[in-house]
């Protein structure tokens, strides 16, 4: 659900080109084996005895894990709660929900935003019409739509793109979260108020999407004929007795008194309840109890209590539908995915709002579920980063994997290195509006350590270094710590596209184009607006000199005003960068500023944008002409064309960061 992690970054990015930095964006794992590992094998592998699973042993791991991880952390609440066989194992509230009152989290009562895991409930009622025969999976889906979203060329989009995140839509921001109940529209209204572009031919591309998502929801409304939060109520809710739930906003009045608040930090003020525009992306609220329910429903193939949600053939399908996109790592299922660990075979989803971050996993050949959900992002955004690492934890302790493959040589890992080297590019990520500057200042930086393994800097351990990888087979790593792998896709012997398992079910990285890349066109840029800054900057000192010893620029009428006007150009180019700054730095305070308060900034941007840029191009040509016809000092002719250089890179990178496109839409 969440780009804010990625605005922050983009804003450090941009606010160092004026002084030559860069940043990079932060990612939201001897003797050489006979073959590749293939998926099977992966979940076939035996595994030593682990700890028993039981509730006397996991409440003792988990208040000796949990309290200190929250304080350490600044998060206010969290609640855990393990399933396996149908029973509870634990159900567990920690910190408050509501700090300044002391109010603890109660598992029972409490209700979390699970953001993204959301999707799970709509997944589900997706399958439930899939089992009636009136959604075909395979079928182009604008047959159930009243508007079109399917490219006019080339494959449609079916259902199965959308629960597998293969549409190919580029990322949307805007209205994603809001804050207080009239802050981000309908869903149906935001469905329809704009298709995000279609940038993968469908089913070829994971790229994950919370437009899809809501899609589905439409979809589910428009062929059930029932409201879609009815029908959540109806279908998925009631049956399970899942009676502290609800996807709609704002909440029910008897389900408000027990709505954790949200917070940035447990030392901060409370925030007000979140507003998500694709509500069937991720509008749920739920008690830890209930969450419980809806995981021993999926682990009993549809059937919880005697009520069945889904039959166990359907079940079974949703469960088992596994997409490759790179061998080796794990893959996308039909709304869930593969977080397989330690040879398990694990099925899952996380979520994300400002506020709350939540983790959902399912042991399958166990029969365990696992939920933790934060009402914090803490500091640094811990949230994210603590929920991975106790599912690691968990998995570890309860259902232990194997030792590590033996690695490869180190000459055959340098060389796989310095082959992944450069610049990549994630396939989450908006190409047709302004978003896409954020992603270009983003750009994922792959290289090779001094030991000749592999180094991917973004990519840090929960103590904020970076992580290692050690090459297990070819064009295959794996993180000795937790296990995470991480694998390249090879054409023609070369890596053309990677990823590593918590992400690979719906994003991967592609090469960057030369003419793209940051890592190169990024210093080049900062180096060509140093040049802009002096030239403004020399202007009025030049001029205050001549004027203290009464001097003259001897420059007849034309040339002057090309003179004038390149240093204009160069002005408005920096005022240019500092009003994009700025703009970036209101949004970035808050997920709930993409929702088009500042939009009138924006179009003024875009506007002056425009014609800076081109209205430059043309004054700083026009200059350096007047300086070499007229037989100006070297010292001119030289300044002219650096500046004239400079401008032509600027253009260069306003063109491949989007921050020329128009609209109001991304």
């Amino acid at each position: 659900m969440k780009i804010r992690q990625t605005i922050i970054v983009a804003v450090l990015a941009i606010l160092a080109i004026p002084i030559l930095a860069q940043v990079d964006l932060p990612l939201s794992p001897d003797p050489t084996p006979k073959s590749t590992q293939t998926d099977d094998a992966r979940a076939q592998k035996p595994s030593p005895q682990g700890a028993e699973l039981t509730g006397s042993d996991l409440d003792a791991w988990l208040d000796g894990y949990l309290p200190y991880a929250l304080s350490s952390s600044d998060i206010a609440g969290a609640v855990v709660v393990v399933v396996k066989d149908g029973e509870i194992v634990s159900e567990r509230g920690y910190g408050y929900s509501d700090v300044e009152k002391l109010k603890p989290v109660d598992p029972e009562r409490t209700l979390f935003r699970p953001g993204s895991v959301s999707k799970l409930v709509t997944w589900t009622a997706v399958m439930q019409l899939v089992e009636q025969g009136k959604i075909d999976l395979d079928a182009d889906v604008d047959q159930y739509l009243d508007f079109k979203i399917s490219p006019e060329k080339g494959k449609p989009i079916t259902m199965r793109n959308l629960m597998q995140h293969t549409a190919g839509f580029e990322e949307n921001a805007k209205s994603v979260i809001g804050r207080g109940p009239n802050s981000v529209p309908d869903y149906v209204a935001l469905l329809k108020r704009w298709t995000p572009e279609t940038i993968f031919e469908p089913g070829t591309t994971p790229a994950y999407s919370n437009y899809a998502t809501s899609l589905a929801g439409y979809i589910v409304q428009r062929v059930s004929g029932e409201n879609f939060y009815d029908y959540t109520d109806r279908h998925i809710f009631k049956p399970l007795a899942m009676n502290h739930s609800s996807m709609r906003q704002p909440l029910p009045k008897k389900l408000q008194p027990d709505m954790s608040k949200g917070y940035a930090r447990a030392s901060a003020d409370a925030r007000d309840f979140e507003h998500v525009g694709p509500a069937p992306a991720g509008s749920l609220a739920a008690s830890g109890a209930d969450m419980g329910r809806f995981m021993m429903a999926h682990l009993n193939e549809g059937e919880l209590d005697g009520q069945r949600i889904l039959a166990p053939e359907t079940a079974r399908l949703m469960h088992d539908s596994p997409t490759t996109f790179i061998p080796g790592l794990n893959r996308m299922e039909l709304g869930f995915f593969e977080t397989n660990v330690n040879g398990r075979q694990v099925i899952a989803h996380l979520g994300d709002t400002s506020d709350f971050h939540t983790s959902l996993h399912l042991f399958q050949k166990e029969n365990t579920g696992f939920y933790v959900s934060f009402n914090s992002a803490g500091k640094e955004g811990a949230a994210g980063t603590l929920r991975i690492a106790l599912f690691h934890d968990f998995a570890d302790r309860y259902f232990p994997g194997p030792a590590m493959p033996a690695a490869l040589d180190s000459k055959t890992q340098r060389e796989h290195a310095e082959l992944m080297s450069g610049s990549w590019q994630s396939s989450r990520r908006a190409q047709s509006n302004w978003l896409r500057m954020l992603y270009f200042t983003g750009q994922t930086q792959v290289g090779v350590a001094e030991d000749g393994s592999l180094t991917v800097p973004d990519l840090l351990t929960p103590g904020g270094a970076p992580r290692k990888w050690v090459e297990i087979a070819p064009f295959q790593w794996e993180d000795p710590v937790n296990h995470e792998k991480l694998a390249a896709k090879l054409v023609d012997g070369k890596p053309v596209r990677w990823s590593f398992d918590m992400i690979s079910p719906f994003m991967v990285f592609d090469r960057v184009p030369w003419y793209q890349d940051a890592a190169w066109l990024l210093p080049v840029t900062m180096a060509a607006l140093a040049i802009m800054f002096i030239t403004m900057l020399l202007w009025p000192v030049r001029a205050l000199i001549r004027r203290r010893y009464d001097a003259s620029l001897a420059l007849d009428r034309t040339d002057l005003r090309a003179y004038r006007a390149s240093r204009i150009a160069a002005a408005a180019v920096v005022v240019l960068i500092l009003g994009w700054i700025g703009f970036i730095s209101l949004i970035s305070v808050e997920e709930a500023n993409l929702n088009g308060r500042f939009d009138w900034l924006l179009r003024l941007l875009q506007f002056f944008g425009i014609f800076t840029i081109i209205g430059g191009l043309l004054a700083a040509g026009w200059n350096l002409l007047r300086v070499f016809r007229s037989g100006r000092s070297w010292q001119a002719r030289l300044w002219g064309a650096v500046l004239m250089s400079a401008m032509i890179v600027v253009t260069w990178t306003a063109l491949v960061g989007g921050m020329l496109s128009l609209g109001m839409n991304f």
